[in-house]
């Protein structure tokens, strides 16, 4: 497999380091008997790991050329693969899971593609156990921002509503072959079966702070006008002059359940 060159359209790393492919398997924990789902099985670094521990493997690999070499190598080791040749962005990983349980998601998720994907994640969260998933160290970084730093946005708020983001390492551009320019960070991100806070209209919340966000040099009386007053910003205890940045995940909540309530 390792003929195979890596695509740049489709935003292709492939990881090879062993030191960087034990610590994520460590990290994983794979036992015998559970679901595990590996988006973008590449040349098989983490999949054939992850297959001698837990037994049975589901990869989701848009690229034809990985996923018959995987699905080939499967079959000359003995070993129970799955393999669809599929988008992530559009697959049904819900559909995966058991009807009374859940499914573990893992990979080195493309650079291109992982907010976006992300986001379907989220979608389906009440099938999926936990990620452990590798992305551009700034969107780690996002993810897990504070209130009032450059890099807290609306991937911050919108992910720490239904997830628990932990960081638990970095890996550094020469892990991979063709290397990147950018760090990486592994994630674990589990999600919650209720909202961290109170969330009257799901759709609200998600209108609401990519409102704020767009206009995230605006006030938030300016940003969000015509969605609520300054009177009900300053009710909820939020001054109607301060930055989005600035208002925790829960704060968004509340403004979202005001404009609801309208």
């Amino acid at each position: 497999m390792t003929a195979i060159r890596a695509r740049k359209q489709l935003g292709q790393h492939f990881l090879h380091d062993p030191a960087v492919i034990a610590k994520i398997i460590a990290t994983i924990a794979p036992q015998a008997g559970e679901r595990l789902v590996e988006i973008g099985g590449g040349l098989g670094a983490l999949t054939f790991p992850l297959l001698d521990a837990a037994a049975e493997l589901t990869v989701i690999e848009l690229d034809e050329r990985l996923a018959a070499a995987l699905e080939r190598q499967a079959h000359e080791r003995g070993q129970s693969l799955t393999v669809h040749c599929a988008d992530a962005l559009k697959f049904d990983f819900a559909a995966l899971a058991a009807p009374d349980g859940t499914i573990r998601v893992v990979g080195n998720l493309p650079y291109n593609i992982s907010t976006p994907l992300l986001f379907h994640l989220l979608r389906q969260q009440a099938a999926i156990a936990d990620m452990v998933i590798m992305v551009q160290k700034e969107v780690a970084r996002r993810i897990t921002a504070r209130p009032g730093g450059k890099e807290y946005g609306r991937l911050t708020v919108m992910l720490a509503a239904w997830l628990d983001a932990e960081p638990c390492f970095d890996v550094g551009p020469g892990a991979f072959k063709p290397a990147p320019r950018v760090w990486s960070t592994v994630l674990r991100l589990r999600p919650r079966r209720n909202a961290r806070f109170a969330i009257d209209d799901e759709k609200q919340f998600a209108d609401l702070v990519r409102r704020a966000f767009s206009m995230r040099r605006k006030t938030l009386a300016r940003g969000l006008a015509g969605i609520v007053t300054r009177e009900q910003i300053a009710a909820a205890g939020i001054d109607p002059g301060a930055r989005p940045e600035t208002l925790a995940p829960g704060q968004f909540a509340m403004l979202a359940n005001i404009a609801g309530a309208r």
